[in-house]
């Protein structure tokens, strides 16, 4: 099977527009990035350099690590500290990754039952999040460490939610309650 960006352009993109009733096929919406976000707060060097190899592995670039904005003495947070890291992939990467969360990752969650919908902001974007980062086959055994979340943020040139979701279901998304 061809890469879900030829896909894309040969046989989703005519579709889409068909669909949506756009005249020219400059407005047909497609994806611009993908941000992998992970916040693990405040945890030992060895963990936080698993959970940094663990999303390099997974998204096939390295993370830029997050640092704290200010401090805070309730949670014995300093300005400074690295409290997270996030990757944002384009092009080839990022729908080689849509393609292994959509055909190989969700199908492995539990009782899956498909993505909410409630994950849309209105300008076209839909942010879905994951408890734990070893449903990707990648991660299969990575050294018994603690299992951590990501969210995962679908940023496209859609005008609007219903665009997005049209997208998002031509890519593979399986949505719940269709």
């Amino acid at each position: 099977m061809a890469n879900l960006k030829e896909k894309y352009t040969k046989e989703l993109a005519p579709q889409l527009q068909e669909k949506l009733g756009l005249k020219n096929k400059m407005m047909v919406p497609k994806l611009e990035k993908v941000v992998i976000n992970s916040a693990f707060g405040i945890v030992e060097k060895d963990a936080q350099k698993n959970i940094v190899d663990d999303l390099a592995k997974l998204s096939g670039q390295k993370p830029m690590l997050c640092k704290a904005r200010k401090s805070i003495s309730n949670f014995k947070l300093r300005e400074g500290m690295i409290i997270g890291a996030k990757v944002t992939l384009r092009g080839a990467r990022m729908y080689d990754f849509v393609e292994r969360l959509v055909n190989s990752a969700l199908p492995r969650i539990r009782d899956f039952r498909g993505v909410p919908n409630r994950g849309f902001d209105g300008g076209g974007n839909y942010t879905l999040g994951l408890k734990e980062h070893t449903i990707f086959p990648e991660m299969l055994d990575t050294g018994g460490g603690s299992d951590w979340g990501m969210d995962i943020t679908f940023v496209s040139t859609a005008r609007n939610n219903a665009e997005a979701r049209e997208l998002l279901v031509a890519l593979g998304m399986p949505f719940a309650g269709k």
